[in-house]
């Protein structure tokens, strides 16, 4: 089963930069049974690589996906506890929170921010060191696949997340513009939750992505800018407006972006108007072309004029790109 949602929600911690108190989160989940294949790696290289080409799309293109395997419960029981032991005769050299996770929750050391404390810290034993050979197999495949489909990642053996029923894929994809707190989004795999909280078995994995972290995010990128028509969509002529927004509807259900003008400009107006705008092309609306069904399209760039097919349109500006 796949879902998503999107809403407000509200955290304890205390705010930071793109961390308020009321925030909103979108998030999704692919969560099932084992005979549906919910625990294959194939499920989390696939939510990765959704979420690669969104982040894209939106034009924030300079993230980095940071990628660990928190192993499963077995693993960090035995991992936790040499945690401890290493963590014993240097921890009353570390900061206040560090010595309460050293008794509380010793992996969450590695959150630590404070800079006399990282020596410490890169010297402590590591979770990919403890884990058994179904986790590692399975972090593998999720590499490889990822490595198929081209979605770079970068091995974080820090990374760990900050909720304790998190099981094997761990990930956040970070933007070095967000400060202390540099993960736009993060998420990871969990096969135990559902029977913890007296469920049937349902492994999944799933994500969230806070919304103020997103705006922050496409502000700071360079490559997050608004994307420019693909069409200036001119109806000339009493009544063309309405064919012009049919013609305006069919292109976008095949992802042109189309700018629709007004019928009360003149040509020369129309033109000038999709110049400004950057548009690549224009469309020409008139009474000829309707009952033609072909239209005038300008290329804005070389000033070439064609007559195309209204079912040949989006294929024709597609192409183009």
């Amino acid at each position: 089963n796949k879902l998503y949602y999107i809403g407000p929600q509200f955290r304890r911690e205390r705010p930071q930069k793109g961390r308020y108190r009321q925030f909103y989160q979108i998030g999704a989940e692919t969560i099932g049974p084992s005979s549906a294949g919910s625990e294959s790696p194939a499920r989390d290289a696939e939510m990765l690589e959704m979420l690669a080409t969104f982040l894209n799309r939106l034009g924030i293109n300079d993230w980095t996906l940071e990628l660990n395997s928190v192993g499963c419960p077995n693993d960090r029981a035995v991992y936790n506890e040499a945690l401890r032991k290493a963590l014993e005769p240097v921890v009353d050299k570390m900061c206040g929170d560090c010595q309460r996770r050293a008794v509380t929750n010793p992996v969450r050391v590695f959150d630590c921010k404070v800079p006399e404390d990282q020596p410490i810290i890169e010297k402590l034993p590591r979770i990919s060191q403890f884990l058994d050979e179904g986790c590692r197999k399975h972090f593998q495949e999720v590499q490889e696949i990822l490595k198929a489909v081209e979605v770079p990642f970068a091995l974080n053996d820090r990374l760990v997340r900050g909720l304790d029923y998190y099981t094997r894929t761990a990930f956040e994809f970070t933007h070095g513009a967000l400060g202390a707190q540099n993960a736009i989004l993060g998420g990871g795999r969990y096969d135990g939750l559902s029977e913890a909280l007296g469920g049937p078995s349902a492994p999944g994995i799933g994500f969230a992505i806070g919304e103020d972290r997103l705006v922050l995010a496409l502000k700071e990128s360079a490559e997050a800018v608004a994307r420019k028509p693909d069409v200036y969509i001119a109806p000339f002529g009493p009544g063309m407006d309405r064919e012009a927004a049919k013609i305006a509807h069919e292109l976008r259900r095949h992802d042109v972006v189309a700018e629709l003008g007004d019928e009360s400009f003149r040509l020369k107006k129309s033109l000038e108007t999709a110049s400004k705008m950057n548009a690549r092309f224009a469309l020409i609306v008139a009474e000829n072309e309707v009952k033609a069904g072909a239209y005038a399209l300008k290329n804005m760039d070389t000033g070439e004029q064609v007559s195309v097919p209204r079912a040949e349109l989006a294929r024709k500006i597609q192409s183009s790109r």
